[in-house]
């Protein structure tokens, strides 16, 4: 039995090197967990059996590399990892898309924790406070977002039923070239070219639903004005979403879901780029101010332009160091 429990643990540390994002060579792996090249074989061949889809790297050196498979297997987290993980899905279960989805998996989790990391879980009281509704708004169905996204992502022709107002029924089907999934002041729209009026159109993403299938593949079309941003913009300015001409207006690509990113958005467009990526278009009355309101969101950031935003990060990053130099621990600043 004890020989059965040290391999269980050898296999769990070698699942556990084998999550970092690098290649490890059987070297590596021997001299990290005191064993044999011939033993890390075998436990490779172990965890393949277990559905841990782990490659073999091809080099010099050869190497192990654990890849995305087709199903979830069992999973380890360590200590940060885990309560990272349970913030997140505690916050993402107070109101928004996923809620249901998020407060499922928090529970299984929650089942599996050490007692020490539910205590400290338990101490945490997130409340995630969601802007108020837009008159007539109707909860957007993620899985809506979610067929709308993979359409766009794979260029496909989409066809729905589209409500246009409140009270009013569904028009016939229509048919239409998806192109992005944005969000201005707290509402999702679809952007699209409609080849039988022969124009662009947005649609506002809760009156939508989605049939299937899906039409044929579509060339892409470039959208007038060159951006999203400035596509977007037009077409809302005047009506109840006017907008600030803001004297600096930048983009960036946030490493954050667009739903996250969405609510705290305030007057800014968010282009859906993908499951954890989207594209912010912000404006401010300085390029200082705006690097400020981006960073808020706490994410790695990939400014876009203008070289203005770049430049003021960089103002902000060495006003920010020069704060943390000069303050001292336990020291109130004389007014």
């Amino acid at each position: 039995m004890e020989g059965v429990h040290k391999t269980s643990a050898r296999l769990l540390s070698l699942l556990s090197l084998l999550q970092t994002p690098r290649a490890w060579s059987g070297d590596d792996l021997a001299e990290r967990l005191g064993i044999t090249s011939r033993t890390v074989r075998r436990d490779i061949d172990r965890l393949r059996e277990l559905d841990y889809p782990i490659t073999t790297v091809k080099g010099p050196a050869g190497g192990y590399r654990l890849e995305a498979g087709t199903h979830l297997p069992p999973m380890l987290f360590d200590d940060e990892q885990a309560v990272a993980l349970a913030v997140a899905l505690r916050t993402a279960a107070a109101g928004t898309t996923v809620a249901e989805g998020a407060s499922r998996a928090l529970a299984t989790l929650s089942q599996v924790l050490p007692s020490r990391l539910r205590h400290r879980i338990d101490l945490l009281r997130i409340t995630a406070v969601q802007p108020p509704a837009a008159a007539g708004d109707t909860p957007h169905d993620a899985q809506v977002l979610m067929d709308l996204s993979r359409a766009i992502h794979a260029r496909e022709e989409l066809r729905f039923d589209y409500a246009p107002g409140p009270g009013t029924s569904a028009d016939d089907a229509r048919r239409v070239h998806p192109h992005h999934l944005v969000t201005w002041r707290h509402r999702w729209y679809l952007v699209a070219w409609d080849p039988h009026r022969e124009d662009w159109r947005t649609f506002r993403v809760d009156r939508v639903r989605p049939r299937t299938p899906t039409g044929p593949r579509f060339a892409p079309r470039d959208l007038p004005g060159g951006t999203v941003s400035t596509f977007v913009t037009s077409r809302f300015r005047g009506n109840d979403g006017t907008t600030t001409d803001w004297p600096c207006r930048g983009e960036v690509i946030l490493h954050l879901p667009a739903a996250d990113v969405a609510p705290f958005a305030e007057d800014g467009i968010v282009v859906e780029l993908g499951p954890h990526h989207c594209r912010l278009i912000l404006g401010s009355w300085s390029w200082t101010g705006l690097a400020a309101a981006i960073g808020r969101f706490d994410t790695d950031i990939e400014v876009i332009g203008p070289p203005q935003l770049a430049t003021g990060f960089g103002n902000l990053a060495a006003r920010y160091a020069h704060a943390a130099r000069t303050t001292q621990p336990g020291t109130v600043p004389a007014r």
